[in-house]
């Protein structure tokens, strides 16, 4: 659970939400985001898969069982999805 800490500070900050905003939607003390975050504590299975849904992420992803992480497309519609498909192409070949 080494990569846990370091992708759910990632995200957080991708998502420019600090960890009380984090811990609130968690309805958790600020001091456990910072204890995930740094690695002394982890999550219940049941925050974890909370913390999952908050990123539209897989727990997989979280916990650095998985390497890829995937794009909720729910509310897309297919023009906006070929859009992201063609940009990942073109960032894909770009660091090639």
């Amino acid at each position: 659970m080494v990569k846990l800490g370091s992708r759910l500070k990632a995200l957080r900050k991708e998502k420019n939400m600090t960890q009380k905003a984090l811990a609130d939607r968690l309805g958790l003390a600020t001091s456990a985001i910072c204890s995930y975050e740094i690695g002394s504590r982890y999550p219940s299975y049941e925050i974890l898969i909370k913390i999952a849904a908050i990123f539209r992420v897989s727990t997989d992803y979280l916990l650095g069982v998985e390497k890829n992480r995937y794009i909720d497309v729910t509310d897309f519609s297919e023009e906006d999805i070929e859009i992201l498909v063609m940009l990942a192409d073109s960032l894909r070949k770009k660091s090639h």
